[in-house]
Formats: C-alpha cells, structure tokens, sequence
C-alpha cells in the first residue's frame, strides 16, 4: 500500500461536506483537451445500465437525468435495467467484449470497481474530472471511493468512477409494532437484545435477514464494529496491519448470530433467501426489524402504506457500513465517452441532487434549502450523526473480489449449524488472507 485509506478524521465532516458541495482536491494532472463538454449526440446514442428500483431515490433521479441528457445532447438512451448480481458477478467478461454499456452504475471498492480498473476495463476519468469540476463537488472522503492505484486499491492514483451519493447501513424498524409490545427505540446493545427477545417471546422473528445475498453479511460486521477501533477497520480495509479473525471483535459478531438463529431472532430459512426477500419481509410487517442500507430509504417512502417506520442508528456502536455511494462508471470499450460523461455531469446538477435528497437518497452536492422532505431529513441526520463521529467504516466484503460471495457462503453454514463460530471464522479468515496476498502481490 502507498496511501493510507482511512486516517483519523477523514471521513465526511458531516453535512456541510455532502449538502455544501465543498471542494476537495485532485490528484489529476491529466488534459482536459481530449474532453468534450458540450457533446452533439443527434443521431447517436448511448447504452446505459443501472440497478436501482424505479421507486428508489437513484431510480426517480436516473430517470429525470436521461430526459435531461436527451433534451440537453439530443442523443437518444438506450436503458436496460440489471440486477446488482447480474452486474456484479458478470462484469469482467462483459466489459471486455462489444457488448459492454457505454456507462453503467457499479460497486465501489478493492473487490469490484478497484479489479476493473486494475483490469484495464474501465476508462481513466482524470480528463473528464478536469474539465467538469466534478473534485470541486466532492469531499475527500468520497474521493477515496473513486480513485484506484495500478492495483485496483482504492483512496490514491487516477478517478476511474464518480459517485453522486452517499449511503450508510442504518436500522429499519416498524413503529407500529414497537408501540404494541411497548418497545422504545434502543440505545445500547442490551437494549436492543431486549427488544428481540420481546417479539420473539410474542410469536415474532424480529428481524428480517437473507443470508444469500446481503445484508446479513452487514449485520455480522456492525456486530464486530461494535467495540472496534478505526485502526481495526484500516487494518481490515487496506491491509496495513495484521487481521486475526479470532479476535475479541469477530468472536464476538460469529458467536452473536449463532445465538440469534439458536434464540429465533434470526431464522434459519435464511440461508434461501436473497435481499429482495429481506426487504419485502420487512415491507409487508412480517419482520418488525430490517438491518440494510440507507438505499431502501426511499423505496420504503413509496411502498410502505400500512404502517408507520422509521429508522436509527445501530445501538452502541460508533461505527456503521457506510461510504460513497455507487459508482457511474464508463467502460474503456465505450463508444461515446463524452456523452457518457455528459451524463455523469448531468447527475451532479443541482436539480437532479435535490430529486436524490427529496426521494429519501443522501446528496454528495445539493444545496441544504432544497432538502425539504421531512422524512429525507431524518435519514440525512442520521448519516451526519454517524459522519460527524468518523463513523463510516466502508463494507465487509470489499477487501478482495471473491470475499462477499465468501463471506455469505460462510454465514450460510453458520446459519445452519454445518460450522462452528470458530471454525466460520477460520474459514473465511484464510480465504480473506489468501485474497488479501494475491492483491499484494500484483
């Protein structure tokens, strides 16, 4: 590693950084000549990809920007909508073929678009950050997600994506359900145990999971957040130190689950299930608690009719999972890359920002006055609370390509009873290891 990712303080002051827009500097050098601000796309068009939910903040906003880029280019979008899976696990091959996207929305991080870069798939954006002034609308903090050295590690070297919001893992809890069995919004970790055992002992699976896919993966890393120190979170991130998987932290979020699945806060039908069946669990009121991302904020908005929810911070715990948000990236073999970063631009304006804040999404570049949705307030303060305490911690499975997959195939048997919290932890420990030495050694 040349740069260390995550030093104390960094991450995101809060809200003057995401709503302000305050400018940060670049490491680009890079001519701005080869970039074309004001592209004429009559006759053309471009291939876009993305993975939001058509209800979703990102979902309402990408779809204001195309009928703003068609209006303001004249080119023509040709959308296909993809699963975050479908993306995810076939993009290597895909982008190294004539079928790739001119832009697409991907992951951020070592493991996704730190590989693809790495890979020479992805197109340096140094050029395009120049010429649009995009650094000038990013915190530091949010740059790290965008920047990736020779080897794919993120938080130094050239822009090869630009995120235009922010997210964070909060708690998704059913007011009406909290208000019935006489349960307060917990503070402490004890608390929230208490408030399990509640519904549980009421005939209630408290929380609603899915060990296939995310998010019970997140919970297993806030719970080993919960007493960890930044330097543990950079160790673990950027390889800068040694990571023992059997230490007081990760024993502590293994042998937590087990006794959640043994307790029934957590069935042991997760192991079948994938996120969209975790969410939709918790929007139909059969789960009364949904540990996940700041991205279902503004899907619940819409879809949740029949009872009332809110959300807080995970209790007793400075830290959560939380960084930029995802990435618009534009393939090395796109065919129109100054209309594909006219779209980038497009999505940093201040009209399509203000859509992201008002839809329940968390803006890198708004301006404060234009955030007037109570409930996207109260998600916002929720992210500034947890910024302001340097409490972002980036993702469990982004230190190497293979480790989400990894770590949900881990979880599966820890569910089921196939493996021991130790010998779980063991497991993905070495995988983790053997990830971490191949990325090493280029």
């Amino acid at each position: 590693m040349r740069t260390r990712l995550l030093a104390a303080g960094a991450i995101m002051a809060a809200s003057a950084l995401l709503l302000a827009g305050c400018s940060a500097g670049s490491s680009s050098s890079s001519s701005t000549d080869s970039v074309n601000t004001s592209p004429d796309g009559k006759g053309k068009s471009i291939t876009l990809w993305d993975y939001e939910d058509d209800t979703s903040a990102m979902g309402i906003a990408w779809k204001a920007s195309i009928a703003e880029f068609e209006k303001e280019t004249g080119a023509t979008v040709k959308f296909e909508a993809k699963s975050f899976e479908g993306i995810r696990s076939t993009a290597s091959q895909v982008l190294n073929s004539d079928a790739a996207p001119d832009i697409l929305e991907y992951n951020k991080g070592n493991a996704t678009a730190g590989l693809l870069a790495s890979q020479g798939l992805l197109s340096n954006l140094d050029s395009a950050v120049a010429a649009y002034g995009w650094d000038k609308k990013l915190a530091p903090s949010l740059q790290t997600t965008a920047k990736y050295d020779e080897k794919g590690i993120m938080g130094s070297g050239s822009y090869y994506g630009i995120p235009n919001y922010g997210e964070f893992v909060d708690v998704y809890y059913n007011k009406d359900m909290f208000a019935k069995y006489n349960i307060t919004v917990p503070t402490t970790f004890d608390q929230f145990e208490a408030a399990l055992k509640t519904f549980k002992d009421n005939g209630i699976t408290p929380l609603a999971e899915s060990a296939a896919e995310y998010p019970l993966g997140q919970l297993f890393y806030q719970l080993a957040l919960s007493n960890a120190t930044r330097k543990w979170v950079t160790d673990y991130q950027t390889y800068t130190g040694t990571v023992d998987f059997h230490d007081a932290d990760f024993t502590f979020a293994a042998n937590t689950i087990k006794d959640w699945v043994d307790k029934g806060y957590i069935s042991s039908s997760v192991t079948g299930l994938k996120a969209e069946d975790a969410g939709t669990a918790f929007e139909a009121g059969t789960n009364p608690i949904f540990y996940s991302g700041s991205w279902w904020y503004g899907r619940f908005t819409k879809e949740i009719t029949n009872f009332q929810w809110s959300s807080f911070l995970f209790p007793g715990s400075t830290m959560a999972p939380g960084s930029s948000g995802n990435l618009w990236v534009v393939p090395e073999n796109s065919k129109n890359k100054d209309l594909a970063y006219k779209f980038i631009d497009i999505t940093m304006s201040a009209p399509i920002q203000a859509l992201i804040g008002n839809n329940g999404g968390i803006p890198v570049a708004a301006t404060a006055s234009d955030i007037t949705d109570p409930k996207s307030k109260e998600l916002i303060d929720n992210f500034n609370t947890l910024t302001a305490r340097d409490g972002l911690a980036f993702y469990p499975d982004w230190p190497t390509p293979t480790f989400y997959d990894q770590l949900n195939g881990g979880l599966q048997e820890l569910v089921n009873g196939s493996k021991t919290p130790a010998d779980f932890l063991t497991e993905i420990g070495g995988q983790y290891q053997t990830g971490v030495d191949t990325i090493k050694k280029g």
